[in-house]
């Protein structure tokens, strides 16, 4: 009799591509909804001084909360959530990689590790110019920026909306930059997310083995798994913030050198520097690392092929 504790991974060949993908943008529009105001937290973190605006990640959503209201957590979102298209080529570039590697190799390190620098590399090629435009319009606050540039108002004064914010970021960034500006930070960002990608999913199903032999045969596997998540998050989060804080900066700040924004930064504020933000990003991975885990695990079951279903347990 199959030991229930073995976990068993449902690969692409044994799903139904067409509930997957309409199943998946539904849920991936459900993770970014819940998750935005955090991400929006952490980039003001990581793009001020010192602590010259918010002391932490609790003052950072009070205050813009009081200053600009539910609205203010949300700026930029319009924009982010066209990363919906990424987010389905993330997943699918990582499947495709898994059915490639397990030609050459049938350990699942191996395999998670190849699978998700892999996809990130691709997600991030598309992620870039939007992350570019969307931090942008996080860095607005009333009457004043933290970034480079600043949405104009109109007539009245008051600041455009919606798209029209957007599009007077997009027209400043051409004008400054070019073309060039919106792959701003591209290397940063793919030394930042390649690498907590290619980590995260090793983690993840280690965790996840672990928490099987510790778990009661009896325990359904989608709860250490929902565990073992956000400790894989924690895990990549501490391993490449450093990375992420510079990213941010490049992106926000334009500047143009990596190593020269590292020094800078190690020169204002110094080690420490490189974990501003970090507290954000794991209560933010925390919440949506579950979503995802149990999300994105429950998806590929009900997106599992109708004759395979009754050989699985779970």
């Amino acid at each position: 009799m199959e030991d229930k504790r073995n976990i068993q991974i449902i690969e692409w060949e044994h799903l139904d591509k067409k509930k997957f993908y309409v199943f998946g943008v539904a849920m991936t529009m459900m993770i970014r909804v819940s998750v935005y105001p955090f991400t929006l937290i952490r980039t003001r973190l990581q793009v001020q001084k010192g602590k010259s605006l918010y002391h932490g990640t609790f003052d950072a959503f009070i205050k813009i909360l009081r200053a600009d209201g539910v609205t203010g957590l949300y700026r930029g979102f319009l924009v982010n959530t066209f990363t919906l298209i990424s987010g389905q080529c993330y997943v699918t570039t990582y499947e495709l990689t898994r059915k490639f590697v397990a030609d050459y190799s049938q350990s699942n390190t191996v395999k998670s590790l190849v699978a998700g620098g892999s996809a990130s590399l691709v997600a991030q090629s598309i992620t870039v110019p939007i992350d570019v435009v969307s931090q942008h319009l996080m860095m607005q606050r009333k009457g004043e920026k933290m970034g480079r540039f600043q949405v104009r108002g109109n007539a009245e004064g008051q600041g455009v909306v919606a798209f029209g914010q957007t599009k007077d970021i997009i027209r400043q960034i051409l004008r400054a930059d070019g073309v060039r500006g919106f792959y701003r930070g591209y290397v940063a960002s793919l030394l930042t997310y390649i690498p907590n990608s290619a980590v995260w999913w090793p983690f993840y199903h280690f965790y996840a083995e672990q928490l099987s032999y510790l778990c009661p045969k009896e325990c359904p596997h989608i709860v250490f798994q929902a565990i073992s998540g956000p400790l894989a998050a924690a895990t990549a989060s501490i391993l490449t913030n450093p990375m992420d804080v510079i990213r941010t900066r490049v992106q926000v700040e334009g500047k143009n050198s990596i190593i020269l924004t590292f020094r800078q930064l190690m020169a204002e504020e110094g080690p420490w520097g490189l974990m501003k933000g970090l507290s954000a990003r794991i209560i933010s991975a925390t919440p949506s690392t579950i979503v995802i885990v149990v999300g994105y695990e429950s998806l590929k079951k009900l997106s599992l092929r109708p004759e395979l279903v009754d050989s699985r347990h779970w």
